[in-house]
């Protein structure tokens, strides 16, 4: 035979392939999700979660500090609040002594350098489990947006660096970013949870939170799985409003969504690798059906591929070490 191309050529041996990958993946493209609980050195697996935690904030600290020296440069904050702190107004999500705002002001303290983002919805402190507040029956948008707006300026304040409102309420980034601004929060930053699905491969997720909606479920605010445009539209609208980041969730479900919106869109675009997607990895490991190592670098490759500039994953640490 001869041939004009060869095209295994680029495929003969590791340093050949490693010179011509379109991907690379390194540790500063992943943001490593948090789950902080109140106590001093209380460090609980969550059931669904095998291998991750709720950490007190002191073992907070220690977790940022490994991170940092893998190379991971951000993580994103999600606290357990208490059942007698819940309610229907939310008004423990802007104390300025909260769960969450103590720890952003101790990981700041302890590793400057660390972009600390927060999740911004109201369902931790909801006695009803949801993202908004509750009025016969239904998830209010606007009084929510009130809220939000009050939750993230006390995000600011305390000194994080974006605010990741993960809610899906409408108009809640413009309504952010002009009270950031009004307050002269002129560095913080908005990652928006854009493209949120109402996907079943968040529920291990509620567990680590105790968050599970108490009625019904969140279909009237996120968005639905079978559409396409609907994600492009909004991701479209929260960048007007003042977005600097957007993200899309979940990811490996939804990666022809990453590569929509990367293609039209001129900022950072984010993926969440979330709890069921590790979840599924886990569980198949366990069972000796995959190699959980390979198969963790080639999902968070396959997100990165797809478009994703960052990319939230519960095995972010993991990655790292595998990487080095």
């Amino acid at each position: 035979m001869q041939l004009q191309r060869r095209n295994r050529v680029l495929r003969t041996n590791a340093a050949i392939r490693s010179m011509v990958a379109e991907t690379v993946l390194t540790p500063a493209d992943f943001i490593a999700p948090l789950f902080i609980d109140e106590g001093e050195q209380y460090k609980q697996e969550i059931p669904s979660m095998s291998g991750y935690f709720r950490y007190s904030i002191d073992l907070t600290i220690q977790e940022v500090k490994t991170l940092w020296n893998l190379g991971i440069r951000s993580v994103l904050l999600f606290v357990k609040s208490k059942d007698e702190l819940k309610d229907n107004t939310g008004k423990e999500a802007w104390n300025k002594d909260g769960l969450m705002q103590r720890s952003i002001r101790a990981i700041k303290d302890a590793v400057p350098g660390m972009i600390v983002m927060t999740d911004v919805a109201l369902d931790p402190y909801s006695e009803y489990g949801h993202d908004g507040i509750v009025k016969d029956g239904e998830i209010v948008n606007d009084e929510t947006v009130e809220a939000l707006v009050r939750m993230s300026l006390s995000h600011a304040e305390a000194g994080a660096d974006f605010v990741a409102p993960s809610d899906m309420m409408d108009g809640r980034i413009g309504a952010i970013r002009s009270a950031l601004e009004e307050a002269q929060f002129t560095r913080t930053g908005i990652m928006s949870y854009s493209a949120k699905y109402a996907s079943c491969f968040y529920g291990p997720f509620r567990d680590a939170l105790d968050s599970a909606p108490g009625f019904g479920d969140k279909k009237t605010y996120q968005m639905d799985y079978a559409n396409r445009k609907e994600a492009i539209k909004e991701t479209l609208m929260d960048i007007e409003e003042g977005a600097d980041i957007v993200m899309v969730k979940p990811a490996m479900a939804y990666l022809d969504i990453i590569r929509e919106i990367k293609d039209r869109v001129t900022v950072p675009v984010s993926a969440y690798h979330v709890s069921g997607e590790y979840a599924m990895i886990k569980a198949a490991a366990k069972m000796g059906w995959l190699n959980e190592e390979k198969a963790v670098l080639e999902s968070l490759t396959s997100i990165k591929r797809a478009g994703a500039d960052l990319v939230a994953t519960y095995f972010a640490k993991d990655a790292a070490m595998l990487l080095q």
